[in-house]
């Protein structure tokens, strides 16, 4: 078997040995070698016809050749793991594609190697980094090829750099500087957020923010009638802020007020029918909650609030009666106690209110006074929300809200029975964009029924929401909403759906100089009556900070009331100047 093998492999080699000849030499040539070859076939007989000259026999690998089972060369069956074996690394043996009818393509496509800023032959826009807006940029470089300045990783980017940081100002011994050689680091301050706000005391453990704002000005219409009288007036409005500084628990103290007076009563009608407003029009107003936190774990925490609102009615509202001295005043004061839960990303809420509403008896300009007991109730209810934490800066919720009101007199003074039990649901979500858009939003029904048959289901579409958007590190945005249900005295009228909605955008001239412009529009839906209110409000402020302890403020407003009912639209403007003192 070894010599037919042999002789087919000397036959060939002999055959393609032949090199290239020409004429007679050649012909000798070929005939010579062919001789030995024709007489080693014939010996070996048809044996060697069963032979197939394959590809691989030409094969210079070691496997190629074809070897007898009994073979020393034999592959064993370590070889067969061989990772040189492998057919990935046997592909490489593959002949390359034909190029024949291609088009060549020679060297690198244009801006290959370039960067994204770099140069393009092609004239292409190259691709610019994105800062959110008011991203500290970083500087550009020194000069050609140079890389810009690097930035301390322990250094705070700023959104803006205020012109006290670019003036020359006067060089500090290198030892405050922290620039001497082997000296440690000094710890850098935080940066103040508010530089010209109030900085306060601490009382024990306790931070204590004080202020009082004093405010004169001059209204076109304080009583919102039909027919105007303009008076000056006055604001004085204090405040006071107490804020804990635990480790654990809180407790949070925030009480404002102010009370507006005005020089000289309204003059009464010269036909002697009453004013639809008091003839002493001062008002005093003031709302505070006092919120406190026990956190019994770190996913339980137990939570209160106290609170008092004490107001007036709306000048212009129809609650207003006819012929009064001075305002009625009334006082809410109620408390919420609550639980807070987290189960890892959800968090339940649930609390407990009751709230007492009473009223001050009426004086009437004729030296009597009547009662406003029917008007006096308190109400019971409980709130529940639920939200979950989706992904950070979004986390939806969804909130419910049921309550009942027992008045003290069961039929008011135009025999209507004004109890009533009512609530409301609304989801939505709180969110955290980049810092720059921040708040909450939420879309609910809100409704209320009554004891009263003659007396329609107060119902409507509630729409609260927080929005703040930082256009620039200057200029800020803002968008608030509110849906409420209230009370009226009215025959016949269920009750009051007010819808208030606020835009508000505020710009920083300097540090210490912020303009503030503000528009409201709302609407008052009396269901049970065919009166229908709006109301817009367009405001523009400016505050000039002196420095943290005084503020001047100066205020531009105009308020328009809308009525479809004739008589009862009003509009003012009001004009007011005041200094802020604080601590």
């Amino acid at each position: 078997m070894r010599i037919k093998q042999v002789s087919v492999f000397v036959g060939v080699f002999l055959f393609v040995r032949v090199g290239p000849a020409t004429g007679r030499n050649s012909r000798a040539r070929v005939f010579r070698a062919a001789l030995p070859c024709l007489a080693l076939i014939a010996l070996t007989g048809t044996a060697a016809q069963a032979q197939t000259v394959t590809p691989d026999l030409f094969s210079s690998r070691r496997t190629s050749q074809m070897t007898s089972p009994d073979s020393p060369l034999r592959r064993t069956a370590a070889e067969a793991n061989d990772p040189l074996n492998s057919p990935k690394l046997q592909e490489r043996d593959t002949p390359a594609p034909s190029r024949i009818g291609q088009i060549p393509q020679y060297g690198l496509p244009a801006a290959n190697g370039a960067a994204d800023t770099g140069y393009d032959s092609l004239n292409r826009k190259r691709k610019k980094p994105k800062y959110y807006p008011g991203q500290a940029k970083p500087k550009p470089p020194v000069g050609p090829g140079s890389p810009p300045p690097p930035i301390a990783a322990n250094t705070r980017l700023r959104l803006s750099i205020p012109p006290s940081e670019s003036a020359n100002k006067t060089r500090i011994p290198p030892a405050m500087a922290g620039t001497v050689v082997g000296q440690p680091p000094r710890k850098r301050l935080r940066i103040d957020d508010d530089p010209f706000g109030a900085v306060g005391d601490y009382a024990g453990s306790f931070l204590i923010k004080s202020a009082v704002e004093f405010s004169g000005g001059y209204d076109t219409n304080p009583g919102r009638l039909a027919a105007a009288q303009a008076k000056p007036f006055y604001v004085i409005a204090p405040e006071f802020l107490a804020v804990s500084d635990w480790e654990r628990h809180a407790l949070v103290a925030d009480l404002r007020g102010s009370f507006t007076g005005y020089g000289s009563n309204l003059t009464p009608n010269p036909d002697g029918t009453p004013l639809s407003a008091p003839l002493d029009i001062d008002r005093p107003s003031f709302i505070g909650h006092v919120d406190g936190r026990l956190d019994v774990s770190r996913d339980t925490r137990l939570t209160g609030q106290g609170r008092l609102f004490v107001s007036t009615d709306n000048p212009g509202s129809p609650n207003v009666q006819a012929g009064l001295a001075r305002y009625p005043i009334y006082t809410t004061v109620g408390t919420t106690v609550g639980v807070d839960q987290n189960f890892n990303r959800l968090q339940v809420s649930a609390g407990a209110t009751v709230d007492r509403t009473d009223y001050t008896n009426s004086k009437l300009t004729d030296g009597t006074s009547t009662t406003n007991d029917d008007r006096n109730f308190t109400q019971y209810g409980g709130v529940g929300r639920a939200s979950y934490d989706l992904r950070p800066g979004l986390k939806p919720f969804v909130e419910m809200q049921g309550d009942s009101r027992v008045h003290d007199v069961k039929l008011d003074r135009a025999g209507y029975a004004r109890d009533s039990a009512g609530g409301y649901v609304k989801g939505g979500t709180s969110f955290e964009f980049s810092r720059l858009l921040t708040g909450e939003i939420g879309v609910g029904y809100a409704a209320r029924d009554y004891v009263d048959p003659r007396l329609d289901r107060l119902e409507g579409l509630l729409v609260s929401s927080s929005l703040v958007w930082t256009a620039t590190p200057l200029t800020t945005a803002k968008f608030y909403s509110d849906t409420t249900i209230t009370e009226t005295t009215l025959p016949g009228t269920s009750g009051v759906l007010t819808h208030i909605y606020t835009v508000e955008v505020d710009h920083d001239f300097r540090r210490w100089l912020t303009a503030i412009g503000k528009f409201t529009w709302g609407t008052l839906d009396y269901q049970g009556n065919p009166r229908r209110d709006k109301i817009y409000t367009v405001s523009g402020e400016a505050i000039y900070k002196m420095n943290r302890n005084v503020w001047l403020r100066g205020t531009l407003r105009r308020d328009w009331l809308d009525s479809n009912l004739p008589g009862n639209s009003t509009a003012s403007t009001v004009v007011m100047l005041g200094v802020r003192l604080q601590n």
